[in-house]
């Protein structure tokens, strides 16, 4: 029987929201303070050695994925993972740290500071990968699982290109704390001071319409099989393409004025309307598509996108590219974004989503962007040729573009979607 609290008025919709401002909060604060800020801070600041930051960033990648595996594998054995007041407790926890470390952030001073920052950083994100998207079988019906990561992709990416054309530290740490100070502290009181709102919610992951995810096998019930671990390589892929080429062209002049770091407004705020447009129409698209054509499509498009940008390198290297080559790559973005919130849960019931968005967030998210930052800093570093970093970056996504062709022509067995109950 349904919970009269639990599907009445407002309850579920505040559990929706707080998953949406949750997650693209926490999206726009790794896509900008944390592999921006922190580069930031190691170059300019610090004046350390590019070679020194890039190392930084590899302990940052490999110590919270450790940590984010660590606790999934533990909530998942201990049931932690259908414990809402648990999670919710644990994102607070996190949430409350990462506020501390944000304000801290733009006083270190030495190379040894930076390090130990970056170990305690790792902890409580490592931490909060689980704890907050294990979230989703608590907050969010699966039938609605893209439309909510589009609204999570939109929240997230539209200030980001907007209103962060400042790439320093002490700019990031400003803008964030202002969201980040009350909603520590709101966080912290719904977290902890338990009453009918999170009882409710609590108690929504037992309703048939949270249940298990659209691509969660009858015989499986939540046990990652081949299709969970080929998004894992192919999402491990479009991530670590993302930010090796990203990373990149935003440093290079003659795309400065086409890209995330404009100076033009008209520029950023083409770009971030086309992250909206692009992840509602992920949105859509991602609950009537079967999984290979999802993957299919993600990665033909984001090939694209990089054979786009080796050709302008390779042919015209001198003349400013046109905006649509910057809008191309918003959307390539903003689709595999919507995947990545949504794909995870969805291979997963609530005794398994801990464990599940452990592996593939911190996989997919984590340790192949800090991975790709930190390899992208060392080619800088060494002076790779820009042309030479853009072939190296479209040979690895047009592999991985192959392997979906692959996967497309292979034939199709049972399938694993699962129809969400109405």
């Amino acid at each position: 029987m349904r919970s009269s609290e639990s599907d009445a008025g407002w309850v579920p919709w505040f559990g929706v929201g707080l998953f949406v401002a949750a997650a693209s909060a926490g999206y726009f604060y790794n896509l900008t303070f944390v592999q921006l800020g922190l580069v930031d801070l190691g170059i300019r600041v610090l004046e350390l050695p590019e070679q020194n930051i890039a190392r930084a960033m590899a302990l940052l990648a490999g110590l919270t994925l450790v940590v984010a595996l660590g606790t999934g594998l533990v909530m998942h054995y201990r049931r932690w993972s259908e414990n809402f007041e648990f999670k919710l407790r644990l994102l607070a926890v996190v949430v409350v740290l990462q506020t501390a470390l944000t304000a801290a952030a733009p006083h270190l001073r030495s190379e040894t500071e930076l390090l130990v920052w970056i170990v305690i950083a790792s902890i409580g994100l490592g931490l909060g990968v689980p704890g907050l998207f294990s979230l989703t079988c608590d907050l969010v019906p699966t039938r609605h699982r893209g439309t909510v990561a589009a609204a999570v992709t939109s929240a997230a990416f539209l200030p980001a290109a907007v209103f962060s054309s400042d790439w320093r530290i002490e700019q990031f740490a400003a803008q964030l704390l202002w969201l980040m100070v009350p909603s520590a502290v709101a966080l912290t009181v719904l977290a902890f001071t338990p009453g009918r709102v999170t009882a409710a919610l609590a108690r929504q992951h037992h309703l048939p319409r949270y249940g298990p995810g659209r691509f969660v096998s009858p015989r499986s019930r939540g046990t990652p099989r081949r299709a969970f671990a080929l998004s894992l390589v192919l999402m491990f892929g479009v991530y670590f393409i993302d930010s090796l080429g990203f990373l990149r062209i935003v440093d290079t002049p003659v795309y400065i004025g086409s890209a995330w770091h404009s100076a033009d407004s008209g520029t950023l705020w083409a770009i971030g309307i086309t992250h909206v447009f692009a992840a509602v129409f992920a949105g859509i698209l991602y609950r009537a598509l079967p999984l290979r054509v999802l993957l299919g499509w993600v990665f033909g498009l984001f090939a694209l996108v990089q054979l786009s940008y080796v050709f302008h390198a390779l042919t015209t290297p001198e003349l400013p590219p046109t905006l649509g080559m910057p809008l191309l790559y918003a959307v390539a973005v903003s689709i595999y974004t919507v995947l990545n919130f949504a794909l995870w849960a969805d291979f997963s019931t609530p005794s398994t989503i801990a464990r599940n968005t452990a592996l593939g967030v911190g996989v997919s998210g984590w340790l192949a962007t800090f991975l790709s930052t930190s390899l992208s800093i060392w080619w800088t570093a060494i002076e790779l040729p820009f042309a030479e970093h853009l072939r190296a970056v479209a040979a690895i996504s047009l592999l991985l573009f192959s392997l979906c062709a692959l996967l497309l022509l292979l034939p199709n067995r049972p399938r694993l979607h699962q129809e969400e109950p109405v």
